[in-house]
């Protein structure tokens, strides 16, 4: 239905700050963003919600771990989302991926279930 393709990352000292992005593109007839998010993982824990905006009105919503460091923003016209992280702790290394709702679901905004289409990935990797 949608594809995502992130991109940015990379590595950095803590305190410093990185950019993700992720478009969207290839959507299939009747197909639309309803909500996007961030997700991320580092091996042999489960995947965590970082944030989440939703597309028509631009509410976002933060996990506690990054409330007042990480934005999240979308432009609407180029289908493109962004997460600005800021403040960088080295617990805040792994793999970020980005995900759309695509189907109308009632799970909370960083729960995983509630998206169904991911991206492949980008690596931010903070050291102390």
């Amino acid at each position: 239905q949608v594809q995502l393709v992130e991109s940015g990352g990379g590595s950095v000292q803590a305190g410093g700050s990185l950019r993700v992005s992720c478009t969207a593109s290839r959507f299939t007839y009747g197909a639309y963003l309803i909500s996007m998010a961030w997700f991320r993982q580092v091996p042999g824990k489960e995947r965590e919600g970082v944030a989440h905006i939703s597309w028509g009105g631009g509410i976002s919503y933060y996990a506690e771990s990054v409330r007042g460091r990480f934005t999240i923003s979308r432009d609407k016209a180029k289908n493109t989302l962004d997460l600005q992280m800021d403040m960088l702790k080295p617990e805040d290394t792994g793999m970020y991926y980005c995900a759309a709702e695509v189907s109308l679901s009632d799970l909370p905004p960083l729960a995983p279930a509630k998206y169904t289409r991911w991206g492949q990935g980008t690596q931010v990797t903070v050291s102390s």
